[in-house]
């Protein structure tokens, strides 16, 4: 399980942003709260697609407290492979 950032770097109200998310949510708020980012900022809340934007600095924040840096394509990637497993969940395997 883990916690990702991605290089991604949007401008918003003078800050420079990227995107952050987790295997699970558990996870995602665990490094919320470690970095001081207020829960009610979490976009798609309970969706493959939850995740939160991050100021660079606090991007700096949740890579030393043990997030992995990835590509803005990566992160896709993990979005998808998210939505793949979300969808497959109660799927017998016969």
């Amino acid at each position: 399980m883990a916690v990702y950032v991605d290089e991604w770097r949007a401008s918003f109200r003078g800050m420079l942003m990227s995107h952050m998310m987790a295997d699970t949510t558990a996870e995602l708020l665990a490094m919320a709260d470690k970095i001081g980012v207020a829960r009610k900022w979490i976009q798609y809340p309970g969706t493959w697609r939850e995740h939160f934007d991050v100021c660079l600095s606090k991007r700096k924040l949740a890579i030393r407290h043990g997030a992995l840096l990835v590509s803005p394509k990566d992160l896709a990637r993990l979005s998808i492979a998210k939505r793949e497993a979300r969808a497959n969940v109660g799927r017998d395997a016969c």
